[in-house]
């Protein structure tokens, strides 16, 4: 889901007070774009939401090239292959959850029920549901933000974050 997520210690341990271009500016907004893409799958063709999932990718993979890039400069152990390494795989792991993967099929599915539920319970024209599934879709992306980014960083610290203990440390051999 997207954007402008504190995406895990890696990259929060990047930030030194000036503004983190991919959080915190209009760029933000570009990891949302599969999840806008996702709601407006009933009134646009398929290739157009492949494309959201395009820029939403664009977006991920711009992120955690850009926290490997600071973890090589802000580093005490500078051009530390490893701690680079780290922040650019769990960025990168991060984001793809809980921005494009978890966000879109969550925006999808809602649509696909809602569109079939509008379609079993009400008579309004297609077009009408059509839309009013694309509302529905847009209207639920702010609530399920805070949910996914919990739930994805409570699975990354329980799983791929144990390799290494603290942000950019390399991981352990136990």
């Amino acid at each position: 889901m997207g954007a402008g997520r504190a995406a895990g210690p890696a990259a929060r341990a990047m930030g030194h007070g000036e503004p983190d271009l991919y959080r915190d500016t209009w760029v933000r907004y570009l990891g949302y774009a599969n999840e806008v893409g996702e709601s407006f799958r009933p009134l646009v063709p398929v290739p157009v939401v492949w494309a959201s999932y395009g820029v939403a990718t664009a977006y991920v993979t711009a992120d955690a090239i850009d926290k490997g890039r600071k973890a090589a400069t802000v580093s005490a152990h500078a051009q530390d292959p490893t701690r680079v390494g780290v922040a650019v795989v769990d960025t990168f792991v991060w984001q793809s959850l809980a921005s494009v993967a978890i966000p879109g099929f969550t925006i999808n599915r809602l649509c696909a029920a809602s569109l079939a539920l509008l379609g079993s319970l009400t008579r309004w024209p297609l077009p009408v549901r059509r839309w009013t599934t694309t509302a529905l879709g847009l209207a639920a992306i702010p609530l399920i933000i805070t949910p996914i980014d919990r739930t994805v960083d409570f699975l990354m610290d329980s799983s791929l974050r144990k390799l290494y203990r603290t942000p950019g440390e390399p991981p352990t051999s136990h």
